[in-house]
């Protein structure tokens, strides 16, 4: 563990720390909390309070994902879906962490969280902005006998599962938008990023990546290309616990990783229907420099989108969805 993580596990709580205490307890001198703090305000971008005669204390609580109250929170199902669950302070990417598990031979049930990302993607190579503590980063590694293009529709089926561990923390009104964005009212909330490798006939080895965003301030978000909301912004998302949420979501992907190999996302279609905030509507498909326009018509059984235009009805595997100007 690193200085740097330790001085913040201290002022997680919010209350003010004195120099001399924070170094006794980390056993360096003064300068040092002083040099340590000034890279946390620098580094990670951490919003540190400094009152003389009082300490230092962070801009506002903190609570740092801590994978024994995560373990804690599973229900027995899901202990028995999981093979290990580890939390980093900082690291490349949940996922490529996980895809080198996965080369290396790791079983199916890994998970990985953290606090930081410093090389987070998104879907196309898009950077996934990744600040310290502001999140939820986390990647499952999962395998499967069946064939890579056997799994076209997992990515919908986790964000279904998503939609359902946000709606246990009661938060309303999330939608979603193929084919892997879970959106409140028109702005992204989290993203999916599922990486397939495998043999043409299988087995398959899929690492599925999750970014929620919890808290964001506008400094941290300036990267966003897109319009974008957190958990803090959106009614009762404020008090959710994030070691709570990581458990849900850690639940129920688990969950949906496991039943796809014997159902696909067939059961799930009609769910997703419910859930998609464009079925019905005038859209564009963007592939590369290619558009399509046509009316969203929904999903089929591979997770295809289906959209109407010109008398007939096409299925598209790839693709941007935006809706068509009126």
């Amino acid at each position: 563990m690193t200085v740097r993580y330790q001085i913040i596990r201290h002022l997680a709580d919010g209350r003010f720390h004195s120099g001399e205490a924070l170094a006794r307890s980390l056993g360096i001198s003064r300068a040092g909390v002083w040099k340590h703090l000034k890279g946390l305000r620098e580094l990670l971008e951490m919003d540190v309070h400094a009152v003389s005669g009082r300490g230092y204390r962070l801009a506002r609580p903190l609570e740092l994902l801590e994978p024994e109250k995560i373990l804690a929170a599973l229900p027995p199902a899901a202990r028995s879906r999981l093979d290990a669950l580890e939390v980093h302070a900082s690291i490349e990417s949940t996922n490529a962490c996980l895809l080198e598990r996965s080369a290396a031979g790791a079983p199916s049930g890994q998970v990985c969280l953290a606090e930081r990302q410093t090389a987070g993607r998104g879907r196309r190579g898009r950077q996934w902005v990744s600040p310290f503590g502001s999140n939820i980063y986390l990647s499952i590694l999962w395998r499967y006998p069946l064939a890579p293009v056997e799994l076209s529709g997992l990515s919908l089926a986790a964000g279904l599962a998503v939609v359902h561990a946000l709606a246990c923390q009661g938060i309303e009104g999330i939608g979603l938008k193929w084919p892997n964005d879970i959106l409140w009212q028109g702005r992204k909330l989290a993203g999916l990023l599922l990486e397939v490798r495998g043999e043409s006939e299988g087995p398959s080895q899929v690492v599925l990546g999750v970014g929620l965003n919890t808290r964001l301030s506008r400094r941290q978000a300036e990267a966003i290309d897109q319009p974008w909301v957190d958990l803090a912004s959106i009614p009762r998302g404020e008090k959710i616990s994030r070691n709570r949420l990581a458990a849900e979501l850690v639940d129920r992907l688990l969950e949906a990783l496991d039943e796809f190999e014997r159902h696909g996302l067939s059961p799930l279609l009609e769910q997703w229907r419910r859930h998609d905030l464009y079925h019905g509507k005038a859209v564009r498909l963007h592939m590369g420099n290619r558009i399509v326009e046509g009316v969203h018509y929904g999903i089929d059984e591979t997770g295809a989108l289906l959209l109407a235009n010109g008398g007939g009805v096409r299925a598209y595997h790839a693709g941007e969805v935006s809706l068509r100007p009126g």
